[in-house]
Order: structure tokens, then C-alpha cells, then sequence
């Protein structure tokens, strides 16, 4: 079953005096770009987080967004009361004023908060560890009902190729048909005699030269094989991709080969509908 490289996860977490709130949004890419936007304290758990990450999501532009919310009592960041004095003491000196003034002004300088750095709470990584599991969980589903949906889609344009080939297999006889009449046409409008056996075999050989008998056979064969990848038990988006490439391929030789009007714009049609399909690619693991 294929995955689409967009989703949305997202999981929140209380503990008593902080919530945890985790994003991972994704989109398209052809490898593993991830973005990760997570307070200071937690950077030196980064890679394990990405980690985490690429294991699940292998492919696509991720953003991760971790967010620490203090809703209890507790904080790491004082008011540096030696700093905020001395500021408030020079602005008296320069302007004067009451003192609650002078301690608003204070405190919009540098350095009048401290933070003390401390150790992550285990607790609390585990509970972060948690809720990345979940959000992991939760968009690698939303992947899956987009893969569902794209897969849908793959095999209404595959119905529509294989009913278009099936056309320009019974238009061959005729073309065939239609191009012989017309080279023999312009053989007698020149008024020259001609060698008839000669003729016939120039004939026969430029025919040739017009057959789409093996890129019918090999068209034929790549759709099958991209609809046999398509329901396998993984998402082989850059398998998928090469195999719509050989599709591509078969389709501009019968059209460069048809020299028939009628076939050429089943050509065309053939080429839009695989064109739909390699825009709708871009978005599959």
C-alpha cells in the first residue's frame, strides 16, 4: 500500500506543572529534510529525536515543533536583582523619577533575568518521548488515508491507459492499411515504371520501419507491472516513478512511429493521462 509524503500529527501531553505539545507536519521532497523548532533546554536530545523520526516518516520535508508550556509554579529564570539595582540607580542619575518607573524601564535591559541550566527531568524526556510517538503514530495514519486516496487515482489512469491501448491496437491493422495506400499512391502519381517485387520489398522494409508491435507489447507490460507495484505491501514511490518513466517512453515511440493522424491522438491522450500520474507521484514515499 503507498503513503503519501504529506500528513499532520500532533499530540499534547500534561504533567503537573508543564504541558508538551509536539507538531510534526510533512510535505513532499525527494529525500529526508527535517526541520526541528525545540526550546534550548532539549537541543542535546535533538538527534535522538530526528532519529526517531526518520525511522518512521524516511522521506519528506518534516517539521518538528516541540513546545513547553509552564503551567504550574515552577521556573527557571530570576530576576537578577544586582543588575536591575544598578540599572535603576544610573537612569535616576540621568532623568530621575519614581521607582516603579525606573524598575520598568530596569527590567526591559540586558541581563536582568538569570536561568539557571539544569539537567532534563527523565521524567519529563519520557514523556516528550511519548508524545513524538504518538504524533508519529498519528501522521503516518494521516499518510496512509492520503496513500489510499492517490492509489485510487493511480488506478482510474491506469483503467484509462490500458482502454487507450487497447484502442491503438485495434487502429494498427488500419493505420498499417491507410500507410500503404498512401505510399503506393504517391509511387503512381510520379508516372515512372516501377519494379513490382523491388517495389514490395522496399515496401515491406519501410513498413517496418513504422511496426509498434514490441512498444505494444512493452507498454502493455509496464502498466501491469506498475499496477503490481502499486498494491504491494510497501510504498515504492521512486520504483513507481522509474516505471512511469518506461511508460513515458513507450507512449513517445508509438507516437513518433504512427504516422497516422487517428493513432497520434490517442498518443495525446495516452501522454495526459501519464501526466497525471507523475504529478500525483511527486507526493508518494
Amino acid at each position: 500500500m503507498i503513503q503519501s509524503m504529506t500528513g499532520f500529527g500532533k499530540h499534547v501531553i500534561q504533567l503537573p506543572s508543564k504541558k508538551i505539545t509536539i507538531e510534526i507536519k510533512s510535505l513532499n521532497s525527494k529525500n529526508l529534510d527535517i526541520n526541528a523548532r525545540i526550546p534550548q533546554a532539549y537541543r542535546e536530545k535533538e538527534l535522538e529525536l530526528r532519529k526517531m523520526i526518520a525511522d518512521v516518516l524516511v522521506r519528506g520535508k518534516v517539521d518538528l515543533s516541540l513546545y513547553v508550556e509552564i503551567t504550574g509554579e515552577e521556573s527557571s529564570a530570576e530576576v537578577n536583582q544586582g543588575v536591575v539595582k544598578k540599572y535603576m540607580q544610573q537612569l535616576s542619575n540621568i532623568a530621575g523619577g519614581d521607582d516603579l518607573k525606573l524598575m520598568e524601564l530596569a527590567l526591559r535591559m540586558p541581563d536582568t533575568l538569570k536561568t539557571d541550566k539544569n539537567d532534563i527531568d527523565a521524567e519529563e524526556y519520557n514523556a516528550i518521548l511519548t508524545a513524538l510517538k504518538q504524533a508519529l503514530s498519528e501522521i503516518s495514519k494521516f499518510r496512509s488515508e492520503e496513500g489510499k486516496v492517490l492509489e485510487q487515482d493511480f488506478l482510474s489512469r491506469l483503467k484509462a491507459l490500458n482502454v487507450l491501448l487497447q484502442e491503438v491496437r485495434d487502429m494498427d491493422p488500419e493505420r498499417l492499411n491507410t500507410v500503404r495506400e498512401r505510399l503506393e499512391r504517391a509511387v503512381a502519381e510520379l508516372k515512372v515504371d516501377v519494379d513490382a517485387n523491388r517495389f514490395e520489398q522496399e515496401l515491406i522494409y519501410y513498413l517496418e520501419k513504422y511496426d509498434i508491435t514490441e512498444e505494444k507489447v512493452r507498454l502493455d507490460n509496464h502498466l501491469k507491472y506498475f499496477e503490481t507495484t502499486l498494491m504491494s505491501k510497501d510504498s515504492n514511490g521512486k520504483k513507481l516513478g522509474f516505471i512511469a518513466q518506461e511508460i513515458g517512453r513507450e507512449i513517445n515511440t508509438i507516437g513518433s512511429k504512427a504516422n497516422y493522424a487517428p493513432m497520434q491522438q490517442l498518443v495525446v491522450q495516452m501522454k495526459d493521462e501519464l501526466e497525471k500520474i507523475k504529478e500525483q507521484m511527486l507526493n508518494v514515499l
